[in-house]
């Protein structure tokens, strides 16, 4: 089948990390934008220094002609019933309603070790096949809630988090509906020792956002040896743009093409702008990729 239409989006985590306030921390937004426009990106996802208020939002991202593509949201659903999960979403999800962003970066945070520099990465909470099903319901429920706003819920698997392996992945995806979508992120697939590409496949119907960041290979080696934490993997510089890392890119659009995806791919690799200067790799990001979907059939709008 041949390929359809994407459009490049960038995450402004590479300017200024939201779990890391010293990496870029003194960044302003205006630069994060105009930089992600004039390295070619057609949208940007939300970040810590964005404010979810559309009519404040709306103005800001016209005036450096980009879309809002999507955003992150620290999902508490094991915690908390839909009610009170859609309470605190509501705020974000109106902004993006409002904004035409297509869908809403959910991850289950609950347990999460994400953020805790001193703690590794294998001392993560992990779930039971019950907890699944739980977690399953309410989910299916609060996607069916955004749904209805118009933005769809977009499940990234993440490192440290309850839904980090191909396995865990597979077990979300059978305790959820069809309006839990799956973002699948290159990047942290691969950490997790993940076949992102036959996780693309088994679950195309499902793929609704992707995230492409690469791996330093060295790195994750280390990482995985010395069982680093998430933040300290991501100091060491486990993770870069694509085109400096080793995943295979070609390989990646060409299953995307396979599956007729259509919709945001969105650069989003946290590092230190110190020593990776966000706007030089966030040129490198778009030309290998631009490069590889081209070759993969796709037709890149702006």
């Amino acid at each position: 089948m041949a390929a359809g239409t994407i459009r490049l989006g960038v995450a402004p985590i590479a300017w200024s990390n939201s779990d890391l306030p010293e990496l870029g921390g003194d960044t302003p937004l205006e630069t994060c934008l105009a930089e992600s426009r004039a390295a070619g990106y057609a949208g940007t996802e939300t970040g810590v220094k964005f404010p979810m208020d559309a009519a404040t939002l709306g103005p800001i991202l016209r005036r450096h002609g980009l879309a809002l593509v999507s955003g992150w949201f620290s999902g508490r659903l094991l915690d908390l019933s839909v009610a009170e999960e859609q309470q605190r979403i509501a705020p974000q999800l109106a902004t993006f309603a409002a904004l035409g962003a297509p869908v809403l970066v959910y991850a289950e945070t609950t347990g999460s070790v994400q953020t805790r520099r001193t703690t590794p990465i294998s001392r993560r909470r992990r779930l039971s096949a019950e907890e699944f099903k739980v977690l399953g319901a309410r989910m299916t429920a609060l996607a069916r809630h955004t749904q209805a706003a118009g933005v769809r819920l977009a499940y990234h698997h993440h490192m440290a988090t309850v839904v980090e392996t191909e396995a865990e992945i597979d077990a979300l995806m059978a305790a959820t509906g069809e309006e839990v979508g799956l973002l699948v992120d290159t990047g942290h697939a691969c950490y997790a020792g993940a076949d992102w590409l036959a996780l693309t496949r088994r679950h195309a119907a499902r793929v609704v956002h992707v995230h492409c960041k690469d791996i330093r290979p060295a790195v994750l080696e280390e990482a995985r040896a010395r069982d680093l934490s998430f933040l300290d993997a991501i100091l060491a510089g486990v993770f870069t743009v694509p085109g400096d890392g080793f995943i295979d890119y070609d390989a990646f659009a060409a299953t995307l093409a396979a599956i007729s995806y259509a919709g945001w791919v969105v650069v989003e690799a946290e590092q230190d702008p110190a020593t990776a200067p966000p706007y030089d790799y966030a040129c490198k990001g778009h030309r290998h990729l631009s490069a590889a979907f081209g070759r993969a059939g796709f037709t890149i709008a702006a």
